[in-house]
């Protein structure tokens, strides 16, 4: 029996969009395991590369998920992919607004938001982990990204796009 492209698109993505806490760049390393290793629909160079347009182009990182669906069933594969990363976990979202301020203040909800910080700071931390990885850039991406890009945003008030261009710049130079 033949697996049905958009189905596997919906069924991959809704759970990846209830559990994206912190926002869509906290499931990247479960999203890439899934397309690259699980699925085969995309190389790691081609994820690295997808990540890298989403990225770029205006609008939320997690808009990786079009560009996969694209690859994997064209237009409707991302239209599919995209509504399924992003409208499961609105109507959350929406759900828990209401119930949140109807609770201002109250023990359990303090509970929750200082139990939440660090998994959100983990699964960010694991896709910043997965994506160095699959750069198979060596010691420079290892150097440069965490350490340095970290010490620096943390120390000043440093422009990310600097950063990013220095970095660029630094890979060019010291790169094989």
């Amino acid at each position: 029996m033949r697996e049905n492209p958009l189905l596997t698109l919906l069924l991959l993505f809704a759970p990846l969009s209830l559990v994206s806490v912190g926002g869509g760049q906290s499931v990247v390393t479960e999203m890439q395991r899934q397309v690259v290793e699980v699925h085969g629909w995309l190389s790691d160079a081609q994820f690295m590369a997808d990540y890298a347009i989403a990225r770029m182009a205006p609008g939320p990182g997690s808009l990786i998920v079009a560009l996969i669906g694209w690859h994997v069933a064209g237009l409707s594969g991302a239209l599919v992919a995209t509504a399924a990363m992003f409208i499961p976990s609105a109507m959350l979202i929406c759900m828990l607004a209401h119930l949140w301020s109807r609770h201002r203040g109250a023990p359990w909800q303090r509970a929750v938001e200082k139990g939440l910080m660090p998994v959100a700071s983990g699964m960010i931390l694991a896709t910043s982990y997965t994506l160095i990885r699959g750069a198979e850039g060596g010691w420079l991406h290892w150097l440069v990204t965490p350490l340095v890009a970290t010490i620096v945003l943390a120390s000043r008030k440093a422009q990310p796009l600097v950063l990013v261009a220095l970095g660029g710049g630094a890979f060019m130079l010291l790169a094989p």
